[in-house]
């Protein structure tokens, strides 16, 4: 006999029974209430629906990898640009971000950030451009007797150790062999800093520096929030939590090592450029601003720069007083990088080690050149959370803490 129906709709089985509480009856579901409705087609997320092989998940996941690899791969004459765009509006969306919280439209704020660094660069290029010409007209015309003035020094070193240590040690032949080679190694340096600096500037045509980067990065600064949802709203949804949790910790790495890093190599480099060109070395602006830039690899700028200047400031003193203040200038340059900059800009935020940092730098410049160095510190940054992540999870997985037999 089927249950009545009292006026309304109410179900006869729905009402309390006497001498219970009415809150916990109503609040009570039924049998037919437990059981899981059936899935609506095309959600396959919800309840009920048939879950997903894992090797549907690896082949999907080792597809996109392969897809990204092979998009790089057969268009990386064309992505410097964008890839360029893409790390300038990683490093300004903060400001943008800080501009629109207050009040500022973001798209007006892109524009501001993009005219001005528009402008940062034509006025680095006006100021910069006329010197470092100067600087290699300089090179090229007092690298003769700088290779001379060297040769020189090597011969009186080598004369030095001979007398010391007796002909037996020192030949006359040996003697030669080191200078001959030390002033081809000076004509070698010299050459390869001239054509390394006009290749660099070669390489960044007009075109790609004052049209396609500037205009990608407003796009990409205008739109950065909308495109960082739209990625997020398409992860998987069993594996989101944990996939935004290793975005956010690769960002904080990320950001902390690019904005620190860059304003550390900048610091450096007036400070080299200032106090080298302040102690009369010729060509000190060169090569202040050359350490300075190779300093985002590290160590490796602030040994170029000292090996150089103190092979010029031989070719161009000949004494120790003027190689004694060139290694006084990088002596103060080592603690002021060791013990001001890099505590104050990078402190411990940030989990990359020099060594990850140096190896992925140089795979992805003999990879894919200068879009690999664009893309190496990221790629670094990502491989560093994952590797700690996994490391975690073997940690704490029976494969690590079962005992032994």
């Amino acid at each position: 006999m089927a249950e009545p129906i009292l006026p309304g709709g109410q179900d006869v089985a729905r009402l309390p029974r006497p001498g219970t509480d009415l809150a916990a009856a109503l609040n009570t579901p039924l049998a037919a209430d437990l059981a899981d409705p059936p899935p609506p087609p095309g959600r396959g997320l919800l309840r009920g629906a048939r879950p997903v092989p894992a090797w549907q998940r690896r082949l999907m996941l080792g597809g996109i990898v392969a897809l990204i690899f092979l998009a790089f791969w057969l268009f990386s004459a064309i992505m410097t640009p964008f890839v360029l765009a893409a790390c300038i509006a990683y490093f300004l969306d903060p400001v943008a971000a800080r501009l629109a919280r207050h009040g500022v439209p973001r798209g007006l704020g892109a524009a501001l950030l993009c005219l001005l660094l528009v402008l940062l660069g034509l006025l680095a290029v006006l100021l910069l451009y006329p010197l470092i010409l100067a600087q290699i007209g300089v090179l090229l015309a007092r690298l003769p007797a700088y290779v001379a003035t060297i040769g020189q020094n090597v011969r009186e070193i080598m004369l030095s150790l001979e007398e010391a240590a007796g002909p037996e040690m020192v030949d006359a032949r040996l003697r030669e062999l080191v200078v001959s080679q030390a002033g081809q190694m000076m004509a070698f340096l010299g050459t390869a800093a001239t054509r390394l600096i006009g290749g660099g500037v070669a390489l960044f045509n007009v075109f790609t520096l004052v049209v396609v980067t500037p205009v990608v990065t407003f796009y990409l600064l205008r739109d950065w929030q909308g495109l960082m949802l739209r990625i997020g709203s398409w992860l998987p949804r069993r594996s989101a939590p944990t996939l935004r949790q290793l975005a956010r910790e690769t960002d904080r790495i990320l950001g902390a090592w690019l904005r620190g890093q860059l304003l550390c190599c900048l610091a450096l480099g007036l400070f080299y450029a200032i106090a080298l060109s302040a102690i009369g070395l010729e060509l000190g602006v060169m090569v202040g601003l050359v350490t300075g830039g190779l300093s985002l690899v590290p160590y490796v700028g602030s040994l170029t720069g000292f090996v150089s200047a103190l092979l010029l400031a031989v070719g161009q003193w000949g004494t120790w007083g003027g190689t004694g203040l060139v290694v006084a200038v990088f002596m103060a340059g080592q603690i002021l990088e060791g013990y001001v900059l890099y505590p104050r800009l990078l402190g411990d935020r940030v989990e990359l080690h020099p060594v990850w940092v140096i190896f992925a730098l140089f795979a992805g410049g003999v990879a894919l050149g200068f879009l690999g160095v664009l893309l190496a510190v990221p790629i670094a940054a990502a491989l560093g959370v994952l590797i700690r992540f996994w490391m975690k999870r073997y940690l704490e997985s029976p494969l690590y803490l079962d005992p032994p037999r």
